[in-house]
C-alpha cells in the first residue's frame, strides 16, 4: 500500500499536498483499497467554505457510500472535474491524477494535527 512520504495525512483517511498557500487534498491508497471499486465522486462547487473535520463530498463504490472529510479549512478553488467522468481514477492513481480539491489555506496550523507517512503508516497497520 502506498504511502507516500511527502503528504500529511488525516485520520479520515485523507491525504494533503501543500503547496504554497494551497492544499490539494485526496483519498489515501488504504482508503480507496478498502472501499473497492469506485463508480461515483461527489465534490463541493468552486467558492465553497469546507471546515477542517466536516464534510465535503462522498465517493460511491460497489459496496458503499463514504463521506470525504475536510482535513483543513479554507475555500475550494479548484476541484478536479475529470472525477465526475472517470471516478475509476481514484483507484488506479489516488496520488497523482485522483486529487479531488485544491483548498485555500484559511488556518496553516490546522496542518500541525494531520499524520506524517510513518504515523499514518502505524495507524492503518502496516
Amino acid at each position: 500500500m502506498a504511502v507516500p512520504s511527502n503528504l500529511k495525512y488525516s485520520k479520515e483517511h485523507e491525504w494533503v499536498k501543500v503547496e504554497g498557500n494551497t492544499a490539494i487534498i485526496g483519498i489515501t491508497d488504504f482508503a480507496q483499497n478498502e472501499l473497492g471499486d469506485i463508480v461515483f465522486v461527489e465534490l463541493p462547487e468552486v467558492d465553497d467554505e469546507v471546515s477542517e473535520g466536516d464534510t465535503f463530498g462522498s465517493v460511491e463504490s460497489v459496496k458503499t457510500v463514504s463521506e470525504l472529510y475536510s482535513p483543513v479549512s479554507g475555500k475550494v478553488i479548484e476541484v478536479n472535474e475529470n472525477l465526475e467522468d472517470e471516478p475509476e481514477a481514484v483507484n488506479e492513481s489516488p496520488y497523482e491524477n485522483a486529487w479531488m480539491v485544491k483548498v485555500e489555506l484559511s488556518d496553516e496550523s490546522e496542518l500541525d494535527a494531520l499524520l506524517d507517512a510513518a504515523s499514518y503508516e502505524a495507524m492503518i497497520g502496516e
